[in-house]
């Protein structure tokens, strides 16, 4: 039985928006699914904008401590990908960690 996520950690980054598609497959490719491997789940979402496209993604804990084994003993703290400053517009300083209150179907909660 899967454990249920108490934490979700939302990282951000915008890129150009004609290096869009080859982000997304990089960022997926990179970091979605190393990131999926240690988390219990992981979304992955993109908005397209006029000059601008904005990524976020979102990875879902049983606990801060579990996060902590993935993330280091600051969670908040960002472990950018080697070409994160080829693709992104700026290099995003820190991610949001936020406790679950509520889940419903996402997690069947």
């Amino acid at each position: 039985m899967m454990a249920t996520p108490t934490i979700a950690r939302i990282w951000r980054g915008r890129t150009r928006r004609e290096r869009a598609d080859e982000y997304e497959s990089y960022l997926y490719e990179n970091g979605v699914k190393v990131l999926s491997e240690r988390a219990l789940a992981v979304s992955q979402f993109r908005e397209d904008r006029e000059t601008d496209s904005e990524f976020i993604t979102i990875s879902y804990w049983e606990s801060i401590e579990a996060m902590s084994r993935y993330a280091g003993a600051d969670p908040r703290k960002i472990h950018h990908l080697p070409r994160d400053p080829e693709f992104l517009i700026e290099l995003p300083e820190d991610v949001q960690v936020l406790r679950i209150t509520s889940a419903f179907r996402l997690f069947g909660g």
